[in-house]
């Protein structure tokens, strides 16, 4: 069909590059043209993951130096940092080459340097932050349609950042002053072979990582810090529990205000939203609320200690939280209705 969009996955053969696959295949502008992967080059999406044996049209995967990126409208960047930023900045220009929907970590902190002290190493193409828009679909409309490079958040700041950006912008919370308990799903860890994710490991038990020093943080305060007009420091704990896919953050916050006006201000925020939504009071979101969608439950509650409340959130890690939000990104950036390819409901149970 000459109406779609034609576009590559790298890192097809990860969790995240999956998932972005199987929405991929059924949104109706786009085709996907090409397939990359490292160590799985050669081999077809079928032969690594079962549930794409009815899918035989899907390409081969290949390297990504073996792709021809020229006529590609897309490319989604599915790969880890470091290895993602090296890649696509040989493919993309400011006038050329494809629009890129960056997965990883690469292009979300705007400083090089903060980037360099979170990640390990120098950044590998900081020329190309500035241009780099951070792709929280519902704070970044205005912005997307010219895109030519997007970083999608992490899956952490996504379901957080949803829960207290329109708190934090009214000042209806106290930005200084942020706690965050976070639980996800093992996919959310990745594919690769870990002892700590060995199913002996992690069935039956949950246990904390990261503990005051997890590499979300920074693009969580990155980004409230602009709307809070001040430098933010949050504490966060993510922890791993014996599921695959889901996330639920619990963020404690201090408020000189009721939890009635604080669901006026979530209700304001996301009362036309296609996928936030705010849950009828005392109802407490659950991950089972959007497996395997697009959708995001949020609500607030009192907490027993004057001048507090709990904002609790959860999405899919691997839709809402990565590849679902890319695609609803992808939507914009190209003019087409931000739903698209996106209207699956909640898988349940």
């Amino acid at each position: 069909m000459t109406d779609r969009l034609r576009i590559a996955v790298l890192g097809a053969s990860g969790y995240t590059g999956a998932d972005l696959v199987r929405l991929a295949l059924t949104h109706p502008r786009m085709e996907i043209v090409a397939l990359a992967a490292n160590a799985k080059a050669g081999q077809t999406m079928a032969q690594i993951w079962p549930h794409f044996a009815p899918y035989p049209q899907l390409p081969a995967l290949v390297k990504a130096e073996a792709i021809d990126f020229t006529g590609l409208d897309a490319v989604f960047g599915c790969l880890p940092h470091a290895a993602s930023a090296e890649l696509l900045s040989t493919i993309t220009g400011p006038q050329s080459g494809p629009r890129i929907v960056d997965l990883s970590a690469d292009f979300r902190l705007k400083d090089a340097d903060t980037y360099a002290a979170w990640y390990g190493g120098a950044h590998p193409a900081p020329a190309l932050l500035p241009e780099a828009v951070y792709g929280l679909t519902e704070f970044a409309r205005d912005a997307l349609p010219a895109a030519r490079l997007v970083a999608c958040p992490g899956c952490y700041p996504t379901a957080v950042l949803l829960a207290l950006l329109p708190l934090v912008a009214a000042h209806a919370v106290s930005a200084g002053n942020i706690t965050v308990n976070a639980l996800s799903g093992v996919s959310g860890a990745g594919r690769s072979l870990k002892e700590a994710n060995l199913f002996g490991e992690v069935a039956e038990a949950v246990h904390p990582y990261g503990i005051g020093h997890h590499r979300h943080m920074p693009e969580m305060e990155q980004e409230l810090g602009l709307r809070a007009g001040r430098e933010v420091r949050i504490s966060f704990t993510p922890h791993l529990i014996p599921m695959n896919r889901g996330e639920l953050v619990t963020c404690i916050v201090e408020t000189a205000h009721g939890t009635d006006y604080l669901r006026e201000v979530l209700a304001d925020a996301y009362a036309a939203e296609p996928f936030v939504h705010l849950l009828p009071a005392g109802v407490a979101p659950a991950t089972r609320m959007v497996r395997g969608s697009n959708h995001v439950v949020i609500n607030v509650f009192a907490d027993r200690i004057p001048g507090r409340a709990i904002v609790i959130a959860a999405i899919d890690n691997l839709v809402k939280g990565s590849s679902g939000q890319a695609i609803q990104n992808f939507n914009l950036m190209f003019g087409l209705p931000e739903t698209l390819g996106l209207e699956q409901a909640p898988l349940f149970p």
